[in-house]
């Protein structure tokens, strides 16, 4: 398979779109507390839809999955896990930093080091980045998206600073910069793990291969342990709220027992699940008070809502295979892509009416700089022909 750099980066913007797109359908699910439907939807994200699709895409994935080394498969899996950490930290995040600081302290540590450290440790950072012309382009890139994450939180914090004294405290409960930092810097790092967890799974896409699963889709199999380690995280930590809002009946039981507990500031959401700030609460703003949940409906739409959240690498795995020896650099258009299209959900949802001239501005530069940045990390693909 010719490897196909314009292909790659329209996957991975795929991919973004996914990515932002996923909470739309939780919006429909009323009366259930996050921690049950995150879930069911997660159900979808972490075990159903990456096994169905890899069993139906590629090649004998139990023999593929038997064969692949212990050390690919505990590697992947201990990423999947780390990265689900990531996420029990992004709430705090939020709360020492705010929506739009934090998303951009966390996405910038996740997209430096989940581009850069898997060519480190495969020792092809000096000789086929640092040594040739097109890894330089690529560099340049990435830098280019790390300047337009910026631009987005300088964006975020100019809106924040036209908020009302009230309206700050409700967004910001607990701000403390030093503190916030440190634990960006944790959330992002470790959601960055994502990227060295399908790193450590090369030798499983080696195997599939073999197999005659197609180029294309050789990164499915990876995706099935990666994911077991998120699953993993976010089903213990789901569980714990289970028990300790008693909300568990609520996956059996329509009838509504008490107050549905607000605690988004606690949610596992790592920082590559950045959907725009209305989407996230969108839930909990919307909640009705009726006596009953509407369980089939809210089972679907948690079902949506967490196959849509699997497609985002289900395409990225697809981007990757068409990015050739510069596959590193998939991490930077991924984190790009997914900023471009949860800002465009923002402006959909009207997150950003009301934004004085300054704001909006600094907005549209960020837009104009993320996409910028995706064409010359495909270009430096391109020039280094995608061997």
């Amino acid at each position: 398979m010719n490897p196909n750099p314009a292909l790659g980066v329209f996957f991975h913007w795929l991919g973004g779109l996914a990515s932002a797109s996923f909470y739309v359908p939780y919006r429909g699910v009323k009366n259930w507390a996050w921690e049950t439907y995150w879930l069911v939807g997660g159900f979808f994200s972490w075990i159903i839809a990456p096994w169905l699709l890899a069993l139906t895409m590629t090649r004998d994935l139990i023999q593929v999955l038997h064969e692949a080394p212990s050390d690919a498969l505990f590697w992947a899996y201990t990423f999947g896990v780390l990265w689900g950490l990531g996420g029990l930290t992004f709430g705090l995040t939020m709360r020492y930093l705010g929506m739009s600081l934090g998303m951009a302290v966390a996405l910038g540590y996740t997209a430096a080091f989940g581009t850069l450290m898997p060519p480190i440790f495969r020792g092809e950072f000096a000789s086929q980045v640092l040594g040739t012309r097109s890894g330089l382009i690529i560099l340049v890139g990435v830098a280019i998206c790390l300047v337009g994450i910026a631009v987005a939180g300088a964006a975020g914090v100019s809106k924040e600073r036209e908020m009302s004294d009230e309206r700050k405290r409700a967004a910001i409960k607990e701000f403390a910069l030093k503190k916030g930092l440190l634990v960006a810097m944790f959330s992002g790092i470790m959601s960055a793990c994502f990227a060295y967890g399908l790193a450590a799974g090369d030798p499983i896409k080696a195997i599939t291969v073999q197999h005659g699963t197609p180029g294309l889709w050789q990164g499915l199999p990876v995706l099935v342990v990666v994911l077991a380690g998120g699953f993993t995280t976010n089903f213990t930590w789901c569980v714990i709220l289970n028990i300790q809002n008693h909300t568990g009946r609520q996956y059996f039981q329509s009838q509504i027992r008490g107050e549905i507990p607000d605690r988004s500031d606690e949610h596992i959401q790592a920082v590559t699940d950045a959907p725009a700030g209305e989407m996230a609460v969108a839930v909990a703003v919307e909640k009705e008070a009726p006596s009953r949940a509407p369980m089939l409906p809210n089972y679907l739409f948690s079902a949506l809502a967490g196959t849509t959240w699997y497609m985002q690498f289900f395409f990225y795995t697809m981007g990757e295979t068409q990015m050739g020896r510069f596959r590193f650099s998939s991490w930077t258009l991924h984190m790009a892509s997914i900023i471009i299209f949860s800002t465009l959900w923002g402006m959909a949802l009207k997150e950003w009416n009301g934004a004085s001239g300054k704001t909006k501005l600094l907005v549209a530069m960020s837009l104009v700089v993320l996409v910028s940045s995706t064409v010359v990390v495909g270009y430096g693909n391109y020039v280094g022909g995608a061997r």
